[in-house]
């Protein structure tokens, strides 16, 4: 039940979204509060020795209220966001760029919205198999939500950095770092990889209103402690795997090759002569050096 409750609560919570603010352009309230600022000193001049002197008091508030006015410019880039909050409410996020003008009240906290990237730190973890291994991504990521990025985590950079480091463990537990079958692998199947990370860590900025547009594999190797003798492990599969592929060359060939007597009657062979050819041939299809012809001068059994 209290299982049960806690979910509801969660399905209750209202995100933040994004709204669009269209405040007014600032040159017009920078042109008014200088005139309002110049005539009043002017006035306070004019009635500074006169019987009308009391009128100080109210054009010195008249230039107060002008300066507050003007508290309240500010400049938008372009591609940034300024989003607007008055006493802890969300008023929505101005885009235009340029001077802009707002209820001096306001709270402006600017976002960038350029396209950003960082590299993570060399994150050591093991991989599919227990190897230790040394892992780090590039990430290409945008702010596309100023208000979820304000409001939704308490640090949306510091959040992007730490969930795309803990993705990238999750990535590289989930693979093994070589492989020489059809499964995929840390450094041979480096686009499905790109698309794994990218997707492991968008799923995790949703909540804060970034999208991760890139992420790639910057760094990969084995540990240290066991770099060398993984080295050798890399060594002696890659023997393996392109012997495995000489043998399956070398017996169909020899298998077109009897076919082949066989069909255009060239020669008749027993299957002891079939079994001495089909040993020479691998010999010299399987061979690392090259073979030494031997000529027989004597009949085919002696």
């Amino acid at each position: 039940m209290i299982g049960n409750r806690f979910y509801q609560n969660l399905e209750n919570i209202i995100m933040i979204r994004e709204t669009q603010s269209s405040t007014p352009s600032g040159f017009a309230m920078l042109a008014v509060s200088f005139v309002v600022i110049v005539a009043a000193i002017l006035g306070i001049i004019r009635v500074a020795k006169t019987p009308e002197a009391w009128l100080i008091i109210p054009l010195m508030l008249l230039i107060l209220t002008a300066i507050l006015v003007m508290t309240g410019l500010f400049t938008v880039e372009p591609n940034q966001g300024v989003v607007l909050t008055l006493f802890g409410t969300y008023k929505g996020t101005e885009k235009n760029p340029g001077l802009r003008w707002a209820n001096p009240f306001l709270g402006k906290r600017k976002i960038s919205l350029r396209v950003r990237n960082f590299e993570t730190q060399k994150l050591k973890v093991n991989d599919l198999d227990g190897n230790p291994i040394e892992i780090a991504a590039v990430v290409v990521w945008q702010v596309i939500d100023t208000a979820e990025a304000c409001f939704e985590v308490d640090n949306y950079e510091n959040y992007v950095h730490v969930q795309s480091e803990s993705a990238l463990r999750n990535l590289a537990t989930s693979y093994a770092y070589d492989s020489h079958d059809d499964h995929g692998s840390l450094r041979g199947s480096s686009g499905e990889i790109a698309l794994h990370l990218q997707r492991e860590i968008q799923d995790r900025l949703l909540k804060a209103g970034v999208q991760a547009l890139e992420a790639r594999i910057s760094h990969l190797a084995y540990a240290q402690e066991i770099a060398a003798a993984m080295l050798q492990r890399q060594q002696a599969s890659a023997i393996i795997a392109a012997r495995q592929k000489i043998v399956e060359g070398a017996v169909g060939m020899v298998e077109m090759a009897l076919d082949m007597l066989s069909k255009r009657s060239v020669v008749q062979l027993d299957e002891e002569r079939k079994a001495a050819m089909v040993s020479n041939l691998l010999v010299v299809l399987c061979g690392e050096r090259g073979t030494q012809p031997v000529v027989n001068t004597g009949t085919l059994y002696n």
